[in-house]
Formats: structure tokens, C-alpha cells, sequence
């Protein structure tokens, strides 16, 4: 193991960047663990994030997120960071001391392409492309602030590949 893969990989980026599917592959690739944060809060939650919004609005589920975070940056593993977990001042400080960030770096459009018509993404049910356009703009100054940027609009095999590289470095 490579002094990059002893700290952990954080992936952050909007709603489909490929935080999920990248995140999967770098760990598989070096034989890490793979934390999805918007899976561990519904294990602790036992429920649907779309469940735990409808229930408990964004509040608990931010409430849950700060919680399971902490255990998620493990020495070595992998995190897919849910999208607005970086968007907590405190939440930040603690990943950016403990895992290499990666930014996966897509566009409004190209990530409108891939949710826009997904059901469960409780935060742009209902909303307009307008206004989901500004949750992004307002979360990407956030990611911009990751260590790493890497071009999220290929394949998910090409930009494991780059975060692979940069983790290893």
C-alpha cells in the first residue's frame, strides 16, 4: 500500500459526478474498503434518504450525515461523499484533514442529463432545472476547494484511473 492509500479518498462532487460508481472502482482496484455516506445514513437512519427527507426534512438527514461521517474516514478506504455533506464548515475541516479530496468535475448539464429524471433525489424533486442549476453553482465553490480535480465526464473506468493515480502519488 502506497503512503496515498493510507489516508483516506474522499470523491466529492454534485449529484451525478460518479462519486458512487468511481468510488467503487478505485476501491475494488486497490483493495480498499468502500464507504458510500448517503448509504451509511440509511443503514443508521433504516430508511430511504428519500424516506428520511419526508420524515424528517433535510435537517435529520444533515443531522445523520455529520454523525456516520467521522466513522466513514477510515485510514485507507474510499468515501463517496454524499453531494452537500462538503457544504458543512465543520464537516469539511474534518475531511480535509483526514482524506485526500478529490473534486469529480462535471458540468450543470452533463449532471442534469444523468438525475433530472431520477426519481429519489429529494432534494431536486419538484424543482426546476433553474433552480437546481443554483444549488450547483452554490456547492461547486465548495469542491473547487478539494485538493484534487479530476474530469468526471468520461467513463467511470477513465476517471478511476486519474483518482487512482492521484491517491497513489
Amino acid at each position: 500500500m502506497t503512503a496515498g492509500q493510507r489516508r483516506t479518498l474522499a470523491l466529492l462532487g454534485f449529484m451525478g459526478s460518479g462519486k458512487t460508481l468511481v468510488g467503487a472502482l478505485v476501491a475494488e482496484r486497490s483493495g480498499s474498503s468502500f464507504f458510500d455516506l448517503d448509504h451509511l445514513v440509511e443503514h443508521e437512519a433504516g430508511m430511504s434518504v428519500a424516506d428520511l427527507f419526508a420524515t424528517g426534512g433535510e435537517s435529520a438527514f444533515r443531522a445523520l450525515e455529520k454523525q456516520v461521517l467521522p466513522a466513514a474516514l477510515k485510514p485507507g478506504a474510499v468515501v463517496a461523499l454524499g453531494g452537500g455533506a462538503v457544504m458543512d464548515d465543520d464537516n469539511w475541516v474534518l475531511i480535509s484533514e483526514r482524506a485526500v479530496t478529490v473534486y469529480l468535475e462535471i458540468s450543470f448539464q452533463a449532471a442534469w442529463g444523468r438525475i433530472g429524471k431520477l426519481a429519489g433525489r429529494p432534494l431536486i424533486s419538484g424543482r426546476t432545472a433553474s433552480e437546481v442549476e443554483a444549488l450547483f453553482e452554490r456547492r461547486r465553490k465548495r469542491y473547487e476547494q478539494a485538493a484534487h480535480t479530476v474530469d468526471g465526464d468520461r467513463p467511470a473506468g477513465e476517471v478511476a484511473d486519474d483518482v487512482m493515480k492521484l491517491w497513489s502519488a
